[in-house]
């Protein structure tokens, strides 16, 4: 398969070279020069527990790619994602179609452009990092899901599944994508609330005094997803029964422990949100992936405190009025409701 990969950063970056190393016809396009020329110049090279491995492969920034391509991936940050599929709607076929290997809810956006039957879903959940340039660091297997947007199968998801099977042989085809989106963004508010700390994933996620506030996270945004007629799916370790409605105390125990020991394998020790704000000194991705959450809550007129002063705190954070704490993280505290006394049905 001939396979271009828009965004040759932690996944696009890591999936592409695997995908290339099985044989296939890979191109890489990044909008990072010193990326890219890295990539050119040694090779892409993946590190870490997993396998170190070096991979040469065509790699473009996007104002010098040409030709047209039928199956793309698209693995920039959920901010870049209209920009990015601007740019790369010249390079698409006819009878092609765009994968979001992002976080959020993206393909909402590359249908609005390229329409839904160019567009196909997907959802990750392995942990990488780019390190350097032309160097991502690959610390964890997690869940990898394919899926058609109407739920339909179809033998274009099967066979880009059994290509990408190369890089995750655990990858699976699912009649539910947007269960499985909407299920990383119940964790992802989590992940987003912990980021707001200097804790690494596994120990936020165990700490007593945060658990609470993650689980209201988690509710608030599966409450979204119900009144959108999606049935939230679980992975490694997050369990979307324990933060709905007729969840227990036991049942989210359960789900905490089982998500902070699959974070305590991987050697990726704290989340991209985390390492935009501490290390690279960026805007993260949280308000372009929150914001049609938010949306979709206005129309169906639920409230979300916990997730907004989330959002609002982040602002801060990237602005530099607030530091990332531990206190920071639990000033969320401020915004609870009886979350899961009030949302019975």
């Amino acid at each position: 398969m001939r396979l271009l990969v828009w965004g040759a950063g932690a996944i696009g970056g890591t999936v592409g070279a695997y995908a290339a190393r099985a044989g296939h016809d890979v191109v890489l396009v990044d909008a990072a020069a010193d990326h890219v020329d890295a990539i050119r110049t040694d090779g892409l090279i993946i590190e870490g527990p997993i396998e170190t491995l070096t991979v040469r492969l065509p790699t473009f920034t996007p104002d010098t790619l040409e030709g047209r391509f039928q199956h793309v991936l698209l693995a920039v940050k959920a901010q870049a994602t209209g920009p990015a599929v601007g740019q790369l709607e010249p390079h698409l076929a006819e009878d092609g179609y765009v994968v979001s290997l992002q976080n959020g809810l993206n393909e909402r956006l590359i249908v609005d452009r390229v329409g839904v039957v160019r567009t196909v879903g997907a959802f990750v959940n392995f942990g990488a990092d780019v390190v350097g340039p032309g160097r991502i660091h690959y610390g964890g297997r997690g869940a990898f899901v394919l899926g058609e947007l109407d739920g339909r199968r179809s033998e274009r998801v099967s066979e880009l599944a059994d290509v990408l099977a190369s890089f995750d042989p655990g990858i699976e085809v699912s009649e539910n994508v947007w269960g499985y989106l909407w299920g990383k963004m119940g964790y992802a508010a989590m992940l987003s609330a912990g980021a707001l700390s200097n804790a690494s994933i596994a120990e936020s996620l165990e700490a007593v005094d945060a658990r609470p506030i993650f689980a209201t996270l988690a509710g608030e945004v599966l409450r979204v997803a119900r009144a959108e007629g999606v049935t939230a799916m679980g992975f490694n370790g997050f369990d979307p029964v324990a933060f709905g409605p007729n969840g227990d105390e036991a049942a989210r125990r359960s789900s905490f422990d089982a998500m902070t020991e699959h974070n305590r394998r991987s050697a990726k020790t704290h989340s991209g949100v985390w390492r935009d704000l501490a290390v690279r000194k960026r805007r993260t991705e949280v308000s372009a992936q929150f914001d049609p959450i938010f949306e979709a809550a206005v129309r169906h007129g639920i409230d979300l405190p916990v997730t907004s002063r989330m959002a609002a705190l982040m602002q801060e954070v990237e602005n530099g009025r607030r530091e990332q704490s531990w206190s920071t993280l639990l000033a969320l505290g401020d915004a609870m409701p009886t979350f899961h006394d009030s949302d019975k049905e």
